[in-house]
């Protein structure tokens, strides 16, 4: 479902000779797309939407960053795709896991949910 209303947008885009932007919402999580790729890659085992784990809620980290959406989506996609070390809330660090995504099209979508929550 999510696909054939990707591939309007672009066909009455194309049509009307219009440009668009990719945004992703919590709305737009509809069929789990994105939780799922959250827990293929071991995410919630640190991170939960709403509660805080062994690192923030993803609701905390989208509250912080709350109109600073570029700069957190700049710190965010550092943090999934280098693995640099990070302060746990409980004052540990470790180093980040990178996310097993190498699109940054798909990245950044999954960013901007994640900061829409």
């Amino acid at each position: 479902m999510r696909s054939m209303r990707s591939l309007w947008v672009l066909v009455l885009c194309g049509m009307f000779g219009g440009t668009f932007s990719i945004s992703a919402t919590a709305a737009d999580d509809e069929g789990g797309e994105f939780k799922k790729i959250l827990k293929q890659n071991d995410c919630f085992k640190c991170h939960a939407i709403d509660k805080t784990k062994k690192g923030p809620s993803y609701k905390k980290i989208a509250a912080k960053y709350k109109g600073k959406e570029a700069e957190g989506e700049e710190k965010m996609l550092k943090n999934i795709t280098t693995g640099p070390k990070v302060k746990l809330d409980d004052g540990t660090e470790e180093e980040h896991k990178i996310i097993d995504i190498t699109d940054q099209a798909e990245l950044k979508k999954l960013v901007r949910w994640i900061l829409s929550l």
